[in-house]
């Protein structure tokens, strides 16, 4: 891969933003294949719907023309049309209802997929693409961009239906009875019509930045959210208020903007309709007296005006609704279009053997796009069932290692290996079974420490659970809590402590029994006597596995088996900690401050 590709690949999410309007439908029906089922009987159920709504304005013509004549009115003949506009009205009825339902039902089926997909391949991008895009960003494009698609799809999309059939049927009818009159209609909405293509244009521009800007809104609002503690705890309420309302304005300036061109669409489709009223009026009573047409026509004529017009008065509103959906949409398949980098083989990728797992980095280089090097020239190998230890000044590159080793991330250069297998090439089944990373901070859903502990294992019962809270000399912190496993901890877990946080995700780790545990500080946040339980808790749980731990704090790297010294991005020392503290260099400046410190 091209480094340009490459930046383009792990740092950005497709805007789609390029797709033309057909393009973009042709690409959503491909996502979303439920919207085009049944669509030749919806139709179908649209042509019925239309056809029903010329027959009144035929019946009356034929009424006033036929039914009344010199000798008085022709009851029988009159019934019969009353009764034609009756089943008219009753077929346009019920064939409306039934598109309608129809077109519900598979809109809803259709964007249904279209949100799975999205959300699914969130998941599936680059863990650089993920931070790079503003959480509210990719929010905003799987729940209110798809959202403005089901709005025109269910809505938008039946009078859209409906109203090009009305207009193209209603043209037929009056040409049929006067065509100079339906020239009289045409030549009044053909400013319309020809400028269609211009606000088009403009619309789509302009609801483009609106959707950008409810994404800006949706991150402003919701990073005080999850911050409030930092936010209340700096003061800094005005300066946040002071961010949502800059996005609050700018989201109301780029609606403002596009609701112009819908108004002006809109007032054109008025005059054009008031135009067209009009000279039906006066050039039908011009043809009248010169005997060209009857008075039952030029009623039916007006009639028939009415339903031109309407159409093309909801074609601006409609025409509006599309913009904004379509908008929506080229953001989704945007979304959809951005590469999933760690792509997982699946069935075709390698399945690591149970046991203790070997390590080796092999020339492994690594860079965030347009950045320097964050690795170079990583040459390491780390036994079965060895307990490494991965030290170095923040920033030098050790938890780069440690989403490598875990894939999180993919090297730029050079391979991973695991058991001899290059990582891209083990399945992600095989690769999440074996590998586990315990994060500094661990992340917890709003749901009890059983839901979260599942997550080592969704099928462990209460009895493992507990079982592997005995194993880490954690019972009696959960017999402590006030409903044991069953206690909700609160939205990202905020009703625990920082320290049982990790308790839980060490739980979770447990469960999972991995060949090869990967340690970012995990006891980081934990008070000091618990800390002392959990080392020996660590201590059962490393036995008989592969250990990486990225070691911010030294009195880990005491006891491990190798200590690995990481200094701007390069390894310089490794060996036993005692080797490395008599030899100095990095590892001694390191040791001597953390003595320093600590001592």
């Amino acid at each position: 891969m091209s480094t340009t590709t490459s930046e383009r690949v792990a740092g950005t999410v497709d805007t789609g933003e390029e797709l033309p309007a057909l393009q973009t439908i042709r690409r959503g029906m491909e996502i979303s294949p439920e919207l085009r089922q049944g669509l030749g009987v919806t139709l179908l159920l649209a042509l019925v719907a239309t056809i029903g709504q010329v027959v009144v304005p035929i019946t009356i013509q034929q009424t006033l023309d036929h039914g009344l004549g010199p000798a008085g009115p022709d009851t029988g003949f009159m019934v019969r049309m009353g009764l034609l506009a009756a089943v008219a009205i009753l077929a346009t009825g019920v064939a409306s209802y039934v598109m309608t339902t129809r077109l519900f039902t598979q809109a809803e089926r259709g964007l249904a997929t279209l949100r799975i997909k999205a959300f699914r391949h969130v998941h599936d991008l680059p863990l650089l693409t993920q931070n790079t895009e503003r959480r509210g960003a990719l929010v905003s494009r799987v729940t209110s961009d798809v959202d403005q698609v089901s709005q025109f799809l269910v809505f938008g999309g039946i009078f859209a239906i409906v109203s090009i059939g009305q207009i193209i049927v209603a043209t037929v009818i009056m040409l049929v009875y006067s065509w100079q009159l339906c020239l009289v209609v045409w030549l009044c909405f053909a400013p319309l019509f020809l400028s269609l293509r211009w606000f088009q244009q403009r619309l789509s521009d302009a609801y483009g930045t609106v959707r950008r800007q409810v994404g800006a809104l949706l991150s402003a609002i919701a990073e005080p959210v999850v911050g409030a503690t930092v936010v209340r705890a700096y003061a800094v309420q005005d300066r946040t208020q002071q961010r949502i309302d800059d996005a609050i304005a700018a989201h109301q300036s780029a609606s403002t903007k596009a609701q112009g061109f819908t108004a002006f669409s809109f007032s054109l489709g008025g005059l054009s309709g008031g135009l067209a009223n009009a000279g039906v009026l006066i050039v039908g009573i011009w043809l009248g007296f010169a005997d060209q047409i009857s008075a039952g026509e030029v009623i039916a004529f007006a009639f028939l005006v009415t339903l031109f017009v309407m159409p093309v008065q909801m074609g601006t509103q409609i025409l509006t609704d599309a913009q904004n959906a379509l908008a929506g949409w080229r953001r989704v398949i945007g979304i959809l279009d951005t590469p999933a980098e760690l792509v997982d083989p699946g069935a075709d990728g390698a399945v690591l053997p149970r046991g203790p797992i070997a390590v080796e980095f092999r020339d492994v280089g690594f860079a965030y796009p347009g950045g320097p090097p964050v690795l170079r020239d990583i040459d390491l190998a780390i036994a079965p069932g060895t307990r490494v230890a991965v030290v170095g000044e923040t920033g030098s590159g050790k938890s780069t290692l440690a989403k490598l080793l875990t894939r999180l991330m993919d090297p730029t250069d050079g391979s991973v290996l695991l058991d001899d297998v290059d990582v891209r090439q083990i399945s992600n089944a095989s690769l999440r079974r074996s590998v586990v990373l315990v994060p500094q901070e661990g992340f917890l859903i709003d749901a009890t420490i059983r839901e979260n502990a599942r997550w080592g294992r969704l099928g462990a019962t209460d009895s493992e659970i507990r079982e592997s809270a005995i194993e880490l000399g954690l019972v009696d912190w959960l017999d402590g809590l006030p409903h044991g496993l069953d206690t909700v901890v609160g939205q990202r877990g905020e009703s625990l402590s920082a320290g049982e946080r990790q308790l839980v995700a060490l739980l979770r780790a447990h469960l999972v029994d991995p060949d090869l545990l990967v340690l970012d500080e995990a006891t980081s946040a934990v008070d000091p006597q618990l800390e002392m339980r959990m080392a020996r808790a660590l201590e059962r749980l490393m036995s008989g596995r592969t250990s990486v731990t990225i070691a911010h704090r030294l009195s880990t790297a005491e006891n491990a088996d190798e200590v690995v010294v990481v200094d701007r991005g390069r390894i310089v020392q490794r060996g036993r900690h005692q080797d490395l503290v008599a030899e100095g260099g990095v590892y001694g400046n390191l040791h001597a401050s953390w003595v320093a410190q600590h001592g």
